[in-house]
């Protein structure tokens, strides 16, 4: 028992010299735990991977199925951070450059053309990674770029366009209030497309419309699309969105039928009206404006009708303007019962001439007025005078 005593007593000195040694570094090593509005920045952190976020297929009115609108110069975005202090949050909305780059504080500028939406955060949480811990980035389209479309083929007007994206978001409040996924935006169709450059041709084929779609992997797709099914039965899904840098080639029809042409003519495909001009023996010879459907039946009594006792209904020539430079010209005869056929009153295209000719008696009396001064009515009227010169002639 004596000798375990100075053992004891000197393994209790030694824990309490050990002890002290080491309580100062334990204090030195404490530090008052973070408050909950510290942000989670971790300027030396190493970067982890982001989770990535799911978006959601009609983010964008403009999306087509199985598709996703894709960034470009002059889309005006939203970023959003989430679970960062106010003092760290971004503007409420950012252009991206002609370039197709976004230009963000603390990550600079990022490339973002040709993204998708989802992409393009999936993009940015990377950068932003290396500031902030598992950041959760969303990117919302507030207003999309205007669309570069080209329409060949068929239409009064081809060439490029610039088409923009109606849009009721006009002001900064509603800008950072509503996003394109809360349907503020109308996204241009292939109709709107056709209109604006001028409406169809007489000698469209509605059934036989192409998109040529350029691909952002090289190449291009080209979409079918039967626009009198549209029109016919209400199916809208041919009437679909466009996108970019999209051709609609619009084919010239083979055949011809009256009762669809007229549909076609009453539709918006079509212009409001066209120009003809109608002259000769009629009571108001000169230029018109009708409807794309009128005949030409409709066109000479549009233009006043016949002129009593000097036209000549078997003596009409219909003059056309062909788009190839060219100039036809058919001489028929008229039959006001007659419905729209291409023999006796044919459909007129636009910048068509109808010239109404004078009858055989009408041309001689205005050849002896001008040259002699003595009109028809001396020679015994102009019926004794026909069948005096010209017994087998008919007017």
């Amino acid at each position: 028992m004596i000798r375990k005593t100075p053992q004891s007593a000197a393994g209790v000195a030694l824990s309490v010299v050990i002890g002290a040694n080491y309580s100062l570094p334990v204090f030195a090593q404490q530090a008052p735990p973070p408050t909950s509005t510290q942000a989670p920045i971790f300027p030396t952190a190493i970067p982890t991977t982001p989770t990535a976020v799911p978006v959601p297929e009609n983010i964008q009115p403009g999306t087509m199925t199985g598709e996703a609108y894709t960034l470009g110069a002059g889309d005006i975005v939203r970023v959003d951070i989430f679970d960062i202090t106010p003092e760290l949050a971004l503007e409420q909305r950012y252009t991206i450059l002609p370039d197709g780059t976004l230009n963000l504080p603390w990550v600079g500028s990022v490339p973002l053309a040709g993204l998708s939406l989802g992409q393009a955060a999936n993009v940015l949480s990377q950068r932003f990674g290396r500031f902030i811990r598992n950041p959760v980035v969303t990117v919302s389209l507030l207003a999309p770029r205007p669309l570069k479309v080209g329409v060949i083929g068929e239409v009064n007007r081809p060439g490029a366009y610039i088409i923009s994206v109606i849009s009721n978001e006009v002001t900064q409040t509603s800008l950072n209030q509503r996003t394109a996924s809360e349907g503020g935006n109308q996204w241009p169709r292939v109709s709107q497309a056709i209109q604006t450059a001028g409406g169809i041709t007489g000698l469209a084929n509605l059934r036989e419309v192409r998109v040529r779609r350029p691909k952002v992997t090289g190449g291009e797709e080209i979409i079918a699309i039967d626009l009198w099914r549209f029109l016919s039965q209400g199916d809208q899904n041919q009437d679909i969105l466009l996108r970019d840098g999209d051709t609609i080639v619009i084919s010239r029809a083979t055949t011809f039928d009256s009762e669809e042409a007229t549909q076609i003519a009453t539709s918006n495909f079509s212009p409001e009206t066209i120009n003809v001009s109608v002259v000769g023996e009629v009571g108001t010879p000169g230029a018109l404006r009708v409807r794309p459907n009128t005949t030409l039946n409709q066109a000479i009594m549009t233009a006043g009708g016949f002129r009593g006792g000097r036209a000549s209904r078997k003596n009409i020539d219909l003059i056309r303007l062909n788009p190839n430079g060219t100039v036809s010209r058919r001489r028929m005869s008229v039959d006001l019962d007659q419905n729209m056929n291409e023999e006796r009153n044919p459909r007129l295209f636009n910048n068509d001439i109808v010239v109404v000719n004078r009858t055989f008696i009408a041309g001689v009396n205005d050849f002896l007025v001008n040259a002699i001064g003595v009109p028809l009515t001396i020679f015994g009227g102009i019926s004794g005078f026909r069948n005096l010169i010209r017994p087998d002639r008919n007017d």
